[in-house]
């Protein structure tokens, strides 16, 4: 027995075959031969090419919900496909946008996606919901908190130098309509020397009660400010008549957000915070929580500083025996000088301080 394809060359075979024959797309005849009957069969055959299937393509990260922003990267396992994705909320084209680099994805977005090969059939589509959820960019507020707003407006600013500190410092505080978010801000100025640290202060209410605090307030840096620390605290003094100081600061020395610990003295946290790598003349939204027992010691909860939450978590004692006024409440706002000598300016606006 034999066969062969067109005028092609005969294969010879045994007395029965099982073949796969090829020939280029279009009409053939397969001729199938028997000698030994003197059989001889002409089939006519109509080849067509088929192409085959593009594959689908694939995203990573897979689709899902995520806290911060993603970038997306598609791929396919077909050689040589070229991919086109769109991220409008319409279905992908050969005239869509061809994939080359990862898909920024900063809020909630739908990615659906083709692949294309020349001459073969379009992939799948690929479609990829991706939900941006970013942890909470504030701390939470009960509704029974006692909120004092604008305290950075309040005409009862003082100054003085932190004899705490070494060197010398003179600062002034004036209220004035730029740079500012609510049309009056706070502008406290200081001029040191040995990096000599100015005290500004302001009492706002009387409350031996509230045991939870949350500093809200924003902060703008002139260009030229040499500042080693920028410290925000708020103090209370208890019915006993000791003093809780919620001291915290920003430090340019250990890098850190850092507490006052026990003795009064500065304890770096694990979150970083160097104040020289805040930009400058922009505003930034310092939000700091914290809380006290009965004795006084004082739990350091977050910060956030941009919308950035930072956990600190860290418990210390911070009652002391100042002879201050039985409940009243006051918040400081403290700038080091960084260095042998020189100045700073910065500004505060929209100071609130909510407690319960």
């Amino acid at each position: 027995m034999g066969y062969s394809i067109d005028s092609g060359a005969t294969t010879i075979t045994a007395t029965s075959f099982s073949a796969a024959v090829s020939a280029t797309s279009g009409a053939h005849i397969l001729h199938v031969k028997c000698w030994g009957t003197k059989v001889s069969e002409d089939l006519h055959i109509n080849i067509t090419v088929v192409p085959s299937t593009v594959s689908t393509p694939v995203f990573f990260p897979a689709a899902g919900t995520y806290k911060s922003a993603q970038r997306i990267t598609l791929a396919d396992a077909t050689p040589g496909a070229t991919i086109h994705y769109s991220t409008n909320g319409t279905s992908p084209t050969a005239s869509s946008a061809v994939y080359a680099v990862p898909i920024p994805v900063t809020a909630t977005t739908v990615i659906e996606a083709i692949a294309v090969v020349a001459g073969k059939p379009t992939s799948g589509f690929a479609r990829g919901d991706y939900v941006i959820q970013p942890p909470s960019i504030s701390p939470a507020i009960p509704a029974n908190a006692i909120v004092a707003s604008n305290l950075h407006r309040l005409a009862t600013w003082k100054f003085n130098h932190d004899a705490g500190t070494p060197g010398t410092a003179v600062g002034e505080t004036s209220l004035v309509s730029a740079p500012s978010r609510s049309g009056s801000a706070r502008q406290f100025t200081s001029t040191y020397s040995n990096a000599g640290g100015e005290i500004f202060s302001v009492p706002y209410a009387i409350d031996v009660l509230s045991k939870h605090f949350v500093y809200d307030g924003w902060v703008w840096i002139e260009a030229g400010s040499s500042i080693a620390n920028l410290e925000m605290d708020s103090n209370q003094v208890m019915a006993d008549g000791k003093t809780v100081i919620y001291a915290f600061q920003c430090s340019d020395y250990s890098k850190k957000w850092e507490y006052s610990g026990a003795g009064a003295t500065w304890v770096a946290s694990s979150q970083p915070c160097d104040i020289s790598t805040w930009q400058t003349n922009t505003w930034h939204h310092v939000q700091i929580a914290y809380s006290r027992d009965d004795a006084g010691n004082v739990t350091y909860q977050s910060v956030w500083l941009d919308g950035n939450q930072q956990v600190i978590n860290a418990t210390v004692p911070s009652a002391f025996a100042l002879g201050w006024q039985v409940g009243v409440v006051q918040t400081q706002f403290q700038i080091d000088g960084l260095g042998a000598n020189g100045s700073s300016m910065v500004y505060l606006d929209d100071l609130t301080i909510s407690r319960w």
